[in-house]
């Protein structure tokens, strides 16, 4: 069994009559990188704050490796946390911003700055360290405000929205950072990147109205939710449509997959339509139907979000 990093137990979170999060729980393995998405007022930033030590829960626990916050506070010292919003001092150079951290956090002078300067070479910032951080890019802030998480070496990482307004080269860079992280450290990363998500994340857990809808890895919760992948088969002549929809209605009769021609195409839609494809040439050939070219479209994580928490746009 994998050690469990984070144990959320039944969290539950009220402001007078709203309910933030409601009865949430999960567990994030030790080593893995753990997706938190939901749509904006979804619950993620409340839940992440009380995963952190920074917000009580009306009812609940965390469990940090297997201590429970409420009772030992000093376990959060084992969880960094970048948030969001670019947190840092004005009058204090890159080095000294991670130095004076590190100290903050108990670590020794020299320590403290062992760390920090490994940090800013990890980060591409090592040539920016007598600088003052207002001096800095956005991307290069966004940076430090990751440095600033790890400096005193916390066994899991937090990481709200790490991308956010980053150029392309800096998401890059934070991206492959992250996998870095990942086995060594675990990750909770929240996001609204779809792409993101479903590039770093070993399991993403899916929250609206402060509820768990989906917990799984990415591949298998789009084989199992979402709208479906696309195929498209190319149909040599346009007189069989009708034939190939019709050779193909058991499928659609079965429930497996949505059927229909297009633009001299026939386009089938299901959940994990590749383990369909065989069967579909197959019987397309069995009546003798000649086939052009054929494309796919795999079902996204960011399909089965949308299907999850609907289309409509939240402030």
């Amino acid at each position: 069994m994998p050690e469990i990093a984070l144990k959320i137990d039944r969290l539950t979170k009220c402001y007078g009559s709203l309910v933030a999060v409601h009865d949430l729980s999960l567990e994030i393995c030790a080593g893995e990188v753990f997706g938190f998405l939901g749509p904006n007022g979804a619950g993620k930033t409340t839940a992440i704050r009380m995963m952190c030590g920074l917000l009580k829960p009306n009812a609940g626990r965390v469990l940090v490796l297997g201590v429970d916050i409420a009772s030992d506070p000093s376990a959060c010292l084992r969880v960094g946390v970048c948030p969001q919003e670019i947190v840092l001092w004005s009058k204090l150079t890159c080095l000294e911003q991670l130095v004076y951290a590190g100290q903050l956090y108990g670590l020794s002078a020299a320590k403290a700055r062992s760390r920090a300067v490994g940090l800013l070479g990890d980060l591409d910032l090592a040539k920016k360290k007598d600088q003052l951080p207002q001096s800095l890019s956005g991307g290069m802030q966004r940076r430090l405000n990751l440095a600033l998480a790890l400096v005193h070496d916390p066994e899991t990482v937090v990481l709200d929205e790490p991308e956010a307004g980053l150029d392309p080269q800096s998401r890059v860079r934070v991206r492959e950072y992250i996998r870095s992280l990942a086995r060594r450290k675990t990750v909770v990363l929240t996001t609204h990147n779809m792409d993101e998500a479903d590039r770093v994340a070993d399991r993403v857990a899916i929250i609206d109205h402060g509820e768990l809808l989906a917990l799984g890895a990415p591949e298998d919760l789009k084989r199992s939710r979402g709208e479906g992948d696309v195929i498209e088969i190319g149909l040599k002549s346009p007189a069989d449509s009708d034939r190939a929809q019709m050779a193909l209605s058991s499928l659609a009769l079965a429930g497996r997959a949505e059927i229909h021609c297009a633009d001299g195409a026939l386009v089938v839609r299901a959940l994990n339509a590749v383990q369909l494809l065989p069967r579909i040439l197959e019987v397309l050939t069995a009546e003798g139907i000649p086939q052009g070219e054929v494309r796919l479209r795999e079902n996204t994580l960011e399909d089965v979000f949308i299907q999850l928490t609907g289309k409509r746009l939240r402030e």
